[in-house]
Order: structure tokens, then C-alpha cells, then sequence
């Protein structure tokens, strides 16, 4: 119960409560496997589950932790299960959550220098030692003329990015007057949705998106990106905005950012270049072919939170021009002046970013780059990839199966040759039986399974698994029987 002078938890009580949740946790890692990877609850189930009104005293912190074993377990989808094969893993490690809850302890708000000069300086470092891990352009040093900063998802730079590009393509007159219809982007038809969400908030508007056609590999094609550009500015548009993606959602495509950066430093056009998931892999230098033609972009990002063992919310975004990204975000109002903002000599964080406070979100990622180190980092993403190579020989060499697309690293898309509906069925029937759990794509107009190796502590044994359960459901479909596992 909480303290009877104060309501609040003793620094004692504290201490055995934290030492509670650790041992909760790691017992949950310990029998995450023994768990239906997507959770079987209905629609409302946990919301009927809950007290309809709010405890006038505190309850026990007993009665907590008991209900999450009872009441919000049941809801989970598992997303650290080795067995979690679908959409991108959204990872995390011992060493991270540490970091978080110190992060969480401290509650910093690093929305300036000033209000927490550590949160900010490690966050500059971080970033810096990533431009050194993943062989990024010097550009993106802090050091240099841009810099990086933590934002919460890829969705939030993309959008970082199309403002700043907006802006620069305006002489900084749109964030004054707002947008006047003419303003042009540009990305693939298998780019993230947030590229269309990030052109409705910027104020371009949907209809001022172009959808670029891909190859047969489903990267974008260079020749019709400057056919379109072409177009537009014969039709008096302005083209200002170029998202290319190391790493499709759907197939794991890399689009050739060089063809595209070469356009676009001609067409003297804003190239962005997303990696959400795929650029960890640049941690191992046989996969840092992925970014050939980086030196071209503007901007870039990719997650730690994806596939670096860094849980959520991590995404690592840079510009090659700061001051063009603060021009775009700045505003000052009197009561966030201060000595050292003003003698210039600091990064005010909250000019990089949409909302205006921040987390300390550097530390997890000081702590897992520290426990790990860059061999440990590189020794899981090889292995991640070649477990899922592995998956694509084994698809390769059965008959009933097909590879809908090339594999350049850790996402395997499949199908079955017998046609979307025995797809559907083969999905549903191994998401049912809480084994594993994938997602689906549609490639070519076809239904497609996707099958990502990238969490934690995903084994051979967990992959192999997989694979003999896709078997023998595949089996039971084609025979017409049903599963016996409920």
C-alpha cells in the first residue's frame, strides 16, 4: 500500500517492487515460448475485464501485478516470441529495457540543452558513433553540416524530412503563407504509408503524391521518377521531395538510391532515403552495399527499434543541412529562452522534432551499443540473415512452394502455387495454432506470406520449426482435413 503520510511508494517499497517486476519479466522471457504467439482474445474482452470505475484507494501492488498476469497477459500479442515471424520485429534486450527504465527513472524532459545537458550530448554522440558503425556519409556527423537525432518512428522523420523539403524548395514561405497546391512528391508504389500520411499533415495533399512504378525486383525505377518529374514541372509544379526505401514493407526492396540521388541532385530536389528496418544490416560491412548512393540524400533514417535490439520507440534520423531542418521546426517562444540557447554553442533538440518535449531515449541505445558492442550487433544480424536464407532454400526446393520476390537480407516472401485462397487458408490455420505467427502481402496481385527473421532470440530450432509446421499445415489444407491443434 502506498505510504500512509503521503500516498507516494517509499524509496524502500520501491526498491522490492522494482526487484518484483524485474523477476516478472525475466520469468516472462524465460516461458515466452509456452504462449500463442497472437493473442486469441475477442474484441472488448479486456475492456469488460476491467472495474468500470476508478479505485477511490489504492490498491495493492500485489493486486497489480497479478491482474497483468491475469487480466492483460491474455491480451498480448507476443511480439518478443522467437517464434514472432511477422510484419518487421519490434525488438528490445536485457540491456535496453535497463536503459529504459533508468530513463524512465530519471525523467528527463530533453526538450533543450539547458533542461538536461546530459539527455542531450549523449543523444549527439550516439548518433555520431552510428555514423561510424553503419559507414554512413560524414555528412550526417554531428561534427559536419547536419547531424542526427532520435525521433520516435520513421513516420515522424519522413515528415521531419518532407517539411524541411517543403521549406527549402519555398525559401522558407510555406511554414509563413501555407501551401499553394503546387508542391510535388514522389516515392514508389511500395513505399510506407507514412509517405502518403506525411504529405496530408505537410499540407501538399494526397493528390499531389506520385506513385512511382517498380521493376520486377519492386524497386523503384529511376527512368520513370525523372519521366514523372519532367511532367510536373512542364505542368508548373514544383517537384521538392524524393523518398526512397532501402527495405520495402512488403518485399524488403532496395531501391537504387544512386540512380535516384543523381536525379534529384540535378532536378535540385529533397532525397530522403528510409530504412526503417534494413539499415541495421549496414553494421556488417558485406551489407553495406544497401546504402550505395547514400551521399546523395538529404535525409536518412532507420530503426534500432526494428532489428538492433533496441526496444521501442528508436528511430534514428539524419540530415546532411541542420540548419535547413531547424529553420523548418524552430519557434521560440519567451518562456524557453535561455543563456545557452542563445550563445548558439548548444543543439536544442526540440527544433528537430514535431512536438516539443522529448524522452531520453539515448540511453538504452548508449546501453545495448556498450553491452553488445559492434561485434556482438553484427554476430545477431548475420545470423538473422542467414537463418532466413536458409528459409528461402528450403522454399526454393519444394515443389508446392514459390519465393515471390528476391532476398536480399532477412524477409522471405512465399506462396503456395495452388493460389491466394490456400494461402489464406495456410495463414490462418498456423496463426491459429499459435505456433508462429505471420503476415501477408500482396506482390504482383498475388496473396503472399512474409516470413522475417529478426527477433531477439530466434534460433535455428525456432526457424526449422516453422518451416516443418507450414508442412504440415500445407498438408492438412491440400487434403482438406482440419488442424487438430486448436
Amino acid at each position: 500500500m502506498p505510504s500512509e503520510n503521503n500516498f507516494h511508494m517509499t524509496p524502500e517499497e520501491f526498491r522490492r517492487r522494482g526487484h518484483e517486476v524485474v523477476d516478472w519479466l525475466a520469468e516472462y522471457f524465460q516461458r515466452i515460448e509456452s504462449f500463442p504467439v497472437l493473442s486469441r482474445v475477442e474484441p472488448g474482452q479486456i475492456h469488460a475485464s476491467l472495474p468500470a470505475n476508478p479505485p477511490a484507494e489504492g490498491e495493492p501492488f500485489e493486486a497489480m501485478l497479478k491482474d497483468v498476469e491475469k487480466l492483460i497477459l491474455p491480451g498480448i500479442t507476443h511480439w518478443q516470441s522467437p517464434n514472432f515471424f511477422a510484419y518487421f520485429p519490434c525488438n528490445n534486450s536485457g540491456a535496453s529495457i535497463l536503459g529504459d527504465l533508468l530513463s524512465s527513472g530519471l525523467g528527463v524532459q530533453g526538450m533543450l540543452w539547458a533542461t538536461s545537458p546530459a539527455c542531450t550530448e549523449l543523444e549527439t554522440h550516439m548518433l555520431d558513433w552510428l555514423v561510424q558503425m553503419l559507414d554512413l556519409p560524414q555528412k550526417f556527423l554531428s561534427s559536419d553540416t547536419g547531424g542526427g537525432v532520435i525521433q520516435d518512428t520513421a513516420s515522424s522523420a519522413s515528415l521531419c524530412a518532407l517539411l524541411a523539403a517543403r521549406e527549402r524548395a519555398t525559401n522558407f514561405a510555406s511554414n509563413k503563407r501555407g501551401c499553394d497546391g503546387r508542391l510535388v512528391a514522389y516515392t514508389s508504389t511500395q513505399a510506407h504509408s507514412s509517405i502518403e500520411k506525411a504529405v496530408q499533415i505537410a499540407g501538399l495533399g494526397r493528390d499531389n503524391l506520385r506513385l512511382i512504378t517498380v521493376d520486377e525486383k519492386f524497386a523503384m525505377r529511376p527512368d520513370a521518377l525523372a519521366q514523372r518529374i519532367q511532367q510536373d514541372r512542364q505542368d508548373g509544379l514544383i517537384p521538392c521531395f524524393v523518398c526512397a526505401t532501402v527495405g520495402t514493407t512488403s518485399s524488403n526492396a532496395l531501391d537504387p538510391v544512386a540512380e535516384i540521388g543523381h536525379i534529384c541532385r540535378e532536378q535540385t530536389i529533397w532525397l530522403h532515403v528510409d530504412a526503417a528496418m534494413s539499415g541495421t544490416a549496414a553494421l556488417c560491412p558485406e551489407f553495406r552495399h544497401i546504402h550505395n548512393g547514400l551521399e546523395f540524400a538529404d535525409s536518412y533514417c532507420f530503426n534500432p527499434h526494428k532489428w538492433m535490439f533496441t526496444n521501442f520507440d528508436c528511430d534514428c534520423f539524419y540530415v546532411a543541412d541542420r540548419k535547413a531542418l531547424i529553420q523548418t521546426l524552430s519557434v521560440l517562444p519567451e518562456y524557453l529562452r535561455n543563456k545557452a540557447t542563445e550563445t548558439g554553442a548548444v543543439i536544442d533538440y526540440r527544433d528537430w522534432q514535431i512536438p516539443l518535449g522529448r524522452r531520453f531515449r539515448s540511453l538504452k541505445l548508449w546501453f545495448v551499443i556498450r553491452h553488445y558492442g559492434v561485434q556482438g550487433l553484427q554476430h545477431h544480424v548475420r545470423e538473422h540473415v542467414r537463418l532466413a536464407q536458409q528459409f528461402a532454400e528450403w522454399v526454393k526446393q519444394d515443389a508446392e512452394f514459390e519465393l515471390a520476390a528476391p532476398v536480399p537480407l532477412n524477409l522471405v516472401c512465399f506462396r503456395h502455387k495452388g493460389g491466394d485462397q490456400i494461402n489464406q487458408d495456410l495463414m490462418d490455420r498456423l496463426t491459429r495454432s499459435g505456433d508462429l505467427y505471420l503476415t501477408h502481402t500482396r506482390l504482383n496481385d498475388r496473396l503472399t506470406l512474409r516470413f522475417c527473421v529478426g527477433q531477439t532470440n530466434t534460433q535455428a530450432r525456432h526457424v526449422e520449426r516453422a518451416w516443418r509446421r507450414i508442412q504440415e499445415e500445407t498438408a492438412r489444407v491440400g487434403s482438406g482435413t482440419e488442424s487438430t491443434i486448436s
